[in-house]
């Protein structure tokens, strides 16, 4: 479980920093399934799109020094866990869930929701 956590984390942190423009969407090819890296970038370039087009300042802060407050743990069935996370940036805190699934000695994360 703890392995689940620290994944859970570093998922997180690192989508966070995707949406904040700071890191590059690549970098999670491999911990994402290609359904849950779509959608990061989608919703990545619906942000940075927004920021360009109105040049408010406020949506260019969203997701700014995200940092990772709690993950919580759930197993649901061997090799299957789902997980929460409470991120606060600059502008708010949120929840995020995950699922992450075995498969092959690897973990995968099978859907990826931020609130």
């Amino acid at each position: 479980m703890a392995e689940v956590r620290a994944i859970t984390r570093s998922t997180v942190q690192a989508a966070m920093e995707v949406l904040a423009g700071i890191r590059p969407i690549h970098q999670l090819a491999r911990p994402l399934d290609p359904r849950c890296l779509a959608a990061l970038q989608h919703r990545a370039a619906l942000i940075r799109r927004e920021i360009t087009r109105t040049g408010n300042p406020a949506l260019a802060r969203l997701h700014r020094n995200s940092a990772v407050r709690s993950v919580r743990v759930c197993e649901i069935s061997d090799g299957i866990y789902e997980a929460s996370a409470v991120v606060v940036d600059d502008v708010r805190a949120r929840a995020v869930a995950v699922r992450l699934e075995r498969s092959k000695q690897v973990w995968r994360v099978t859907e990826l929701v931020i609130g």
